[in-house]
């Protein structure tokens, strides 16, 4: 985790009911392309490791015999356990718990996968835990998405977000220095990964690029979702102003598309692949 930061519970409070309607998805292609590179024949078992509210649990649960999904956010499970049950997902299970307080034997488990959340963790602790954990040939997986914009051929039917003036709205009302629960967030997203898993004994990295391919239209209701599934602007933060930031945030989404609808391209999902070796 970066210097002089320390986990709280506030994280994301509140944040659960928003993330899945307010993020962009991942590729609809990764379930499959993972299956093909990991070599998944459904009898083996996920630990889903800061799986919030289960979208890469939920999206893979079919390629296992039984999915973990572990997270210290009871808001995030309560929503991954909803989701599971409307989608009539049985094999999937949640654990309240921070990635550094994993149990050293909950049995064995042929992959690992982190939903952009290892960066939040003790990156050289979960490292060590998670290599204990896995099997021989097991996999540590990190799924993102690309944050660059994608280019889109043709014109969009819709305006893209203002998400410049978005940010600047958020830091009016909560001030130029990013937040982060209780406190802040100094040094932003911490690099060095691969030096962490080289040295907790993993192999790699595989890289694999899973394009997107399609051009999502969203509602208005859909963007103020997506910034209240963010850490830095999660709605506890704006404590009493919350009501008064939102009608700013509808304000603005207006003015910039009055029928209140934007497009935006779905970004590319990145991958990377670390394998604990056969002879560990």
């Amino acid at each position: 985790m970066p210097e002089g930061w320390q986990w709280d519970e506030t994280l994301y409070l509140e944040s659960a009911p928003y993330y899945v309607r307010g993020r962009l998805p991942y590729a609809p292609g990764l379930a499959e392309r993972l299956r093909v590179v990991l070599a998944l024949d459904g009898q083996s078992r996920l630990l889903d490791v800061g799986c919030g509210p289960g979208v890469l649990a939920l999206t893979l649960a079919y390629l296992f015999t039984e999915v973990i999904g572990v997270d210290p956010d009871v808001g995030m499970l309560a929503e991954a356990e909803r989701r599971a049950e409307e989608a009539g997902v049985g094999n999937a299970r949640w654990v309240r718990k921070r990635a550094e307080e994993l149990p050293a034997d909950p049995g064995s488990f042929r992959v690992a996968t982190f939903g952009q959340s290892f960066h939040w963790m003790d990156r050289d602790r979960v490292a060590a835990i998670v290599f204990a954990l896995l099997e021989r040939g097991g996999a540590f997986v990190h799924v993102s998405d690309i944050k660059e914009a994608r280019a889109v051929s043709g014109d969009l039917p819709y305006p893209t977000p203002p998400h410049d003036e978005i940010q600047e709205l958020v830091r009016r009302y909560l001030g130029p220095v990013r937040r982060a629960g209780q406190g802040v967030l100094p040094h932003g997203t911490p690099d060095g990964e691969a030096v962490v898993l080289g040295r907790a004994g993993f192999a790699g990295p595989e890289r694999l690029l899973v394009p997107a391919g399609e051009v999502l239209a969203r509602s208005a209701d859909d963007v103020v979702a997506g910034v209240f599934s963010r850490s830095d602007s999660a709605p506890h933060l704006f404590g009493d102003r919350a009501g008064d930031f939102e009608a700013a945030l509808r304000g603005l989404l207006h003015d910039a598309s009055p029928a209140d609808r934007f497009a935006e391209a779905a970004p590319d999902t990145e991958v990377f692949v670390w394998r604990k070796p056969e002879c560990a």
